[in-house]
């Protein structure tokens, strides 16, 4: 008698790598303490949680039997008109609730997002570094995530005249992410309006991933014009997450922006994924949009100021490079030349208690760098950094 075969799983889940994390978290669990407390550079979450007002609003919010019941598929109401208040200020121009869903975090609005954008053959231009996630979505939906360079002389700053070339008939999207995980690089107005433009131009979407826009530095007016200057809603999807400036990420809520008639495709694969999004949350967040406004503006400065004291950390530090800086993370080249970059990180934080990731998770030609979240710690343990980095060898 014939063994039967055993059941197949889809081959483009097989080819997507393993979320990486997780194996760093791993090489912490082998540091013995030596050094002193472990320095978790290595994931992009608040140091500290919100306000207790906005647990409190939590708290009562799941009390009310009203939120054990479904909501609307693309978000309640309250939530959606909140937060086109909120982003017609951030913008300087009118947003309709109508154009806006609430998601189970900002990771699920990108898939959503793709699945609505892209078939199995397309592909996708995605600026390398990339964050991990937004590139093991394509390649699970049988996209093609194809690297856009960016040069760490430019700041990691794409160019539209590297993006064009690389644009063909099968290409759906550009995705841009500012300020950048990875590298923590700001992309500066010009540069969005002239990604906004060639999309437009070439048919295709622009889909902005402004996960960490609350923590632009000081002094900028707006993340950029596109949204207030354009025709965008033929050609531009916004991303949000709720989860880093109101510190919340175990709350799981994210949004996306764009025309109505997007919203109402991208419903259709909410309501396989979701149904709706978790309600307590939105309810809190909702009184929270204005509750703390004022916790949330601090919460901006203190972590531009911690992006300032790890360039200041890191400068008196010989052959360690900050390549780019800002918001939530730093992108750094180390100084071991041929040695993996997994490697460092590993012997780094077996030896010296500091976790950060290895390049080569963020995209190809990436070996040496790493990169640094350094908005979850606190200024003393970014001080530390130096004392910890200090005569370091492999």
């Amino acid at each position: 008698m014939l063994t039967p075969a055993p059941a197949s799983l889809n081959p483009d889940l097989l080819d997507t790598g393993t979320p990486p994390i997780p194996q760093a978290q791993g090489w912490a669990r082998a540091y013995d303490g030596r050094s002193g407390p472990l320095i978790d550079l290595s994931q992009a979450v608040p140091g500290s949680p919100p306000p207790q007002a906005l647990l409190d609003r939590l708290g009562e919010a799941a009390a009310d039997p009203a939120s054990t019941r479904y909501g609307a598929i693309v978000g309640d109401a309250a939530l959606r008109e909140a937060y086109a208040a909120e982003i017609s200020q951030v913008y300087g121009t009118s947003f309709a609730p109508g154009e806006i869903a609430i998601t189970s975090g900002c990771n699920q609005a990108y898939v959503m997002t793709m699945m609505a954008l892209a078939q199995a053959g397309d592909n996708v231009l995605l600026p390398t570094p990339w964050y991990f996630n937004h590139e093991m979505t394509l390649t699970m939906l049988g996209v093609e995530a194809r690297p856009l360079p960016c040069a760490p002389e430019a700041g990691f700053v794409p160019d539209v005249a590297t993006a064009e070339p690389l644009i063909d008939a099968r290409t759906r999207a550009i995705v841009l992410v500012t300020p950048n995980n990875p590298t923590g690089a700001v992309y500066g107005p010009e540069t969005i309006a002239a990604f906004a433009a060639l999309c437009a131009r070439r048919g295709l979407w622009l889909v902005l991933d402004e996960t960490y826009r609350d923590f632009l530095p000081a002094g900028v007016a707006r993340p950029h014009e596109v949204f207030a200057a354009t025709r965008w809603r033929d050609s531009v999807i916004g991303l949000y997450s709720f989860s880093k400036a109101y510190a919340v990420p175990g709350w799981r809520l994210g949004a996306i922006t764009a025309g109505e008639p997007v919203i109402a495709q991208i419903g259709k694969v909410l309501d396989c994924v979701q149904i709706s999004p978790v309600r307590a949350g939105q309810a809190a967040v909702t009184w929270g949009i204005d509750g703390i406004r004022g916790w949330r503006e601090r919460n901006r400065v203190e972590i531009n100021a911690r992006a300032d004291l790890f360039r200041q950390t890191m400068a008196p530090l010989n052959g360690w490079r900050v390549l780019s800086a800002g918001a939530y993370f730093a992108y750094v080249a180390h100084p071991f030349a041929d040695v993996p970059a997994a490697e460092v990180v590993r012997r780094l934080v077996e030896e010296r208690g500091v976790l950060a990731l290895p390049g080569p998770y963020f995209g190809p030609g990436q070996e040496n760098h790493l990169r640094i979240a350094i908005a979850n710690v606190a200024a003393d343990r970014i001080g530390l950094l130096g004392e910890r980095l200090k005569g370091f060898s492999l």
